[in-house]
Formats: structure tokens, C-alpha cells, sequence
């Protein structure tokens, strides 16, 4: 598939990375298939996690990823064009089957699909609670399960972060496909997939090499200055608030 949209994006990004000076460790690649379907189900700390998050499939007969995304990029006038050019998936947070319908059709179709399980960006750099919509799709359309770790991405760019000096470490870790039977209750394997995910993130964080006490950049639970998760939930919570007084 020559895809004239997403793979000279996908060398521009290349060339951003190389130009950044960033540190890219990945581990456990082997794991994505070179052919066929599979879900992707990635944490979530960084804007750049799209672009990041690609490219261990990269790495493995330059596969492309369609990731589910927020319908609302879908609509910029810029981004909107090359979101739909690259055939990601556009995701309405209030009618989602939409979504799960084109997900599924993608993945039959051989495709690797790109999902956020947390749904937002975690503050506290731990896994949030997630959703089971990616165990759901799995199944649904007999695919493999890839549980993967990005860290690193959220010191260039997230909430209230911009940093663009080089030389950042970026690691990451593709896990073993999870089992997802068909007659499995899907919130049982979205449980197992949380702690596959949260032993994942805690073997990347044992490789990532830049852990300074109290840096920001590190959680609270290893002497780090993030929010733990309880704390990063209650500014969700005066964020949500802040919103809602914005729109009202």
C-alpha cells in the first residue's frame, strides 16, 4: 500500500526525531506481526505519543499504524485533511460505535490499530484506569492484543510543557500479545491488560536513563516530582470544572 499521505509524514517525523537528538530505545518489537491485524492498546502521556507510538511498527517491515482519535482533530482545518489522508480513525466520545465499527473493519482488513485505552493524557504518569473498548475490538475481529509502553515524550510536549532542547531519552516496550478468548467478559481482560500495562511501564521506567531526584519527569512512587494518581485525578477534576465555566 503506498498510503502518499502518511508515509512522507511518517519520514518528516523521522527527521524531526533525528533533529531533536532523541535517545529511542525499544524493546520487544518482534512481538508486532509483520502481516495482519492487531491492536495496539498504548499509555498516554505526551501529544507526541502518535507519532512516537509508530515507530516500533516501523521498525518491523515499516508497518503504519491507524490510530483512534479524538473527533474533534478530525475537524481542524489543517490536521483534519492529513488525519483522514493517513486513515485514522475518528472517535465522537458520545456515539462511539461508529468508531468501533471502523476499527473492527481495519483490522479485518490487516491493519494495525493505534489505541489509548486511558482516553486522556495521565498526569501522573501511571496508568490510569482504562477503558475496555480495545479488548472489545481484539475480539471482536480475532486479533492480537499488544500491551506497549511509550515514556519519555511528555518532557517535549504536554499539558503545559514545551521543550524542545536535544537529546531526550525516549523508551519504550512492546509486550507479549494477551490471550483474548471469545467467550471472555471483556472487563476481566481489561483488568489483565491494566496489569500488563502497569509491569510494562515499570520495566521501561527501570531502563529509562535520566531519573534525577524529584525530577518532574518521573513518578511520584520512585522519588519523582509527578502528581501521584490520586493527586492527578483532583486536577482532572478542577480542569473538567474550569471547562464546564468556560462553556456555561
Amino acid at each position: 500500500m503506498s498510503d502518499p499521505v502518511y508515509r512522507p509524514i511518517v519520514l518528516t517525523a523521522r527527521t524531526l526525531f533525528t533533529g531533536l537528538g532523541l535517545r529511542i530505545d525499544v524493546v520487544g518489537e518482534e512481538h508486532i506481526p509483520r502481516s495482519g491485524g492487531a491492536i495496539l492498546a498504548i499509555n498516554h502521556t505526551s501529544y507526541l505519543d502518535f507519532a512516537l507510538s509508530g515507530y516500533p511498527a516501523h521498525m518491523v517491515g515499516h508497518r503504519l499504524v491507524r490510530f483512534m482519535a479524538k473527533d474533534g482533530i478530525f475537524k481542524h482545518p489543517v490536521a483534519g485533511p492529513l488525519m483522514r489522508g493517513m486513515k485514522h480513525i475518528p472517535v465522537d466520545r458520545e456515539a462511539g460505535s461508529a468508531a468501533f465499527r471502523d476499527a473492527v473493519a481495519a483490522l479485518k482488513a490487516g491493519e494495525l490499530v493505534g489505541v489509548f485505552p486511558e482516553a486522556t493524557m495521565s498526569r501522573s504518569l501511571e496508568i490510569k484506569e482504562i477503558k475496555n473498548g480495545a479488548v472489545r475490538m481484539a475480539r471482536t475481529a480475532n486479533v492480537p492484543l499488544i500491551p506497549m509502553i511509550v515514556f519519555g515524550g511528555h518532557r517535549i510536549l504536554s499539558y503545559d510543557r514545551r521543550d524542545f532542547s536535544r537529546g531526550k531519552p525516549i523508551t519504550m516496550t512492546v509486550g507479549e500479545p494477551l490471550p483474548v478468548p471469545r467467550g471472555a467478559d471483556p472487563d476481566e481482560l481489561t483488568a489483565q491488560l491494566h496489569a500488563r500495562m502497569c509491569t510494562l511501564l515499570d520495566e521501561t521506567l527501570e531502563r529509562y536513563p535520566d531519573k534525577p531526584p524529584g525530577a518532574w519527569w518521573i513518578p511520584a512512587r520512585l522519588g519523582g516530582s509527578a502528581p501521584t494518581l490520586e493527586e492527578a485525578e483532583r486536577i482532572e477534576e478542577r480542569v473538567r470544572e474550569e471547562k464546564a465555566r468556560k462553556r456555561d
